[in-house]
């Protein structure tokens, strides 16, 4: 369900300033090339002045350096991306799920479910399960036992919560997501040059999970195979994600789809890593830290920047050339490195 409001009273629950036609109602907010009469947009990169020129909406949103480039009506802050996402929480509340246990969930009676909680069809709540005031379980999720789910936190449809897991506050948990199954935990026992054979190592640690953390769906999250699995507060995980065992995830990080961590990384707080990318096992990244899309990151990061280990695509004939000549770099800085020995001592041959 949506709302309307003027764009005073946005300003007065968000803060910001209006320039002028507060009465504007906005309802809905929208991009700059396709927003319509009612909604409102946001400008905050001069690379999208033609489309601030040309848009329907009703208001936009600019940072007070560029309140000039339009005359529609507008509310000036300095963050104009951040604003708008606020306002669009605002305008589009979400759906709270009508409080009760469905008939198809099985519960044990052991499991303590707090005050206007709401467990959907087919859920499984195993022994000593604890959740908090608020909670939303969605269709078909299972939570395995002396698990606990902190308030206010939404499991979405089929959602496993493994063993002895910790979910904080204010979570969002998506479709398909695995908390606490088994991280890859093998020992290569050698009896001789021809037997030799895997033994399971027994992952006892835990995942742990802050408040306000989101994961996206079909993310996993492994246990600890010793020490505990744990995700900091405010972290934003997206789709398809893996994070091996005794990982340690730094609060605020934003990791993108498709991301792999390997087991027992630790990273830093307020780090963005980028889709596809790859992160090995028994590094640390340092706070602050970017990484390109697609890098794969071999060692640990110590200071805060930017990083990137992808080489650019080409057409593929010259993307072998390419590979080719990367491939014999060595020998190539061997032979500068006589070249240079040569040179020199030419030069020295001719000043004496």
């Amino acid at each position: 369900m949506s709302v309307s409001l003027s764009l005073l009273e946005i300003t007065q629950q968000l803060g910001g300033s209006v320039s002028d036609s507060s009465a504007t109602l906005i309802n809905r907010v929208g991009s700059l090339a396709f927003a319509q009469d009612g909604a409102i947009s946001f400008f905050s990169d001069t690379k999208y002045t033609a489309q601030l020129k040309t848009t329907s909406a009703s208001a936009v949103i600019v940072k007070p350096e560029h309140a000039s480039l339009t005359s529609l009506p507008k509310i000036i802050t300095d963050n104009p991306y951040a604003y708008f996402a606020q306002l669009s929480q605002l305008l589009n509340p979400e759906y709270i799920e009508v409080a009760g246990i469905h008939t198809s969930a099985v519960v044990d009676p052991s499991a303590r479910i707090s005050e206007a909680c709401s467990v959907g069809v087919n859920v499984v709540i195993a022994a000593n399960v604890t959740l908090g005031k608020n909670v939303t379980i969605g269709a078909g999720c299972l939570i395995e036992r002396n698990s606990v789910i902190g308030d206010n936190t939404k499991l979405e449809a089929n959602v496993t919560i493994k063993y002895g897991s910790q979910v904080g506050q204010n979570c969002h948990l998506f479709s398909g997501c695995v908390i606490g199954n088994d991280g890859f935990g093998y020992a290569e026992n050698i009896v001789s040059d021809n037997q030799k054979y895997w033994v399971k190592i027994p992952q006892i640690g835990r995942v742990i999970i802050h408040d306000h953390v989101d994961i996206g769906a079909n993310t996993t999250i492994d246990r600890g195979a010793i020490d505990d699995t744990i995700i900091e507060e405010g972290v934003k995980l997206d789709n398809l994600i893996q994070i091996a065992h005794n990982c340690r995830i730094g609060a605020h990080t934003v990791i993108a789809g498709c991301v792999g961590i390997a087991g027992s990384a630790i990273i830093g707080q307020h780090c963005k890593i980028g889709g596809a990318a790859m992160i090995l096992g028994h590094l640390t990244i340092a706070d602050n830290v970017t990484i390109s899309p697609g890098s794969m990151i071999m060692r640990s990061i110590h200071k805060a920047g930017t990083y990137t280990a992808l080489m650019p695509f080409q057409e593929h004939e010259a993307w072998l050339k390419t590979a080719a000549n990367i491939r014999h770099l060595s020998q190539l800085t061997d032979k500068i490195k006589v070249l240079e020995e040569a040179i020199e001592k030419l030069t020295s041959q001719r000043q004496t």
